[in-house]
């Protein structure tokens, strides 16, 4: 079974962070939520809607997975910038080619983490300025190695439809799509 872990820290965008959960659930993938903070239980920006999460990310072994999600949100992806476990994560992950998909200000985490320097991203227009070490194209979802990046809220679902078409075969990828009408 593939396994994904996801990153969920207060202020996490709660589209960002379920799209990718649902899609992936949706194809037989487990997806292990991470809290980032101290608790289990952590609160999305705006308040809109609280994730209970599987563990705290002191206690993940983060071993055997098929890749790791970054939501972005504010101040989520700020507090997973600013954790130093985080970071550690991100560039162990990507030394070992595992993907890496960070959605809106969460490419930040790449930058802070040293890792992916001249990559093909894209990210929200509010952290473009801080990625200057990136080729920021643009667009939806950008893909380049085992960096996948995109842009924000509006395309959460054709995110994690990149993320899904990355970790599970064809045929899983083809009946996912079916049983979402896409």
């Amino acid at each position: 079974m593939k396994r994904v872990y996801i990153l969920v820290a207060e202020g996490f965008e709660a589209v960002e962070t379920l799209a990718p959960i649902d899609v992936l659930h949706r194809a037989g993938v487990e997806v292990v939520r991470v809290a980032v903070g101290g608790s289990l239980r952590v609160a999305s920006s705006h308040n809109l809607v609280s994730l209970d999460c599987d563990m705290l990310i002191e206690e993940c072994p983060f071993d055997d997975c098929d890749a790791l999600v970054l939501p972005g949100g504010n101040p989520g992806y700020i507090n997973l910038r600013n954790s130093d476990i985080v970071r550690g994560v991100v560039k162990m992950y990507y030394e070992n080619g595992t993907l890496i998909a960070a959605i809106c200000g969460a490419p930040t985490v790449l930058a802070a983490a040293g890792v992916a320097s001249g990559a093909h991203i894209t990210c929200h227009s509010t952290v473009v300025d801080e990625m200057c070490d990136y080729c920021y194209d643009g667009g939806s979802v950008v893909e380049d190695g085992n960096i996948l990046t995109a842009a924000g809220a509006g395309v959460s679902i054709a995110f994690a439809l990149a993320l899904l078409a990355r970790i599970v075969d064809p045929e899983t990828y083809k009946r996912t799509l079916r049983g979402m009408e896409v």
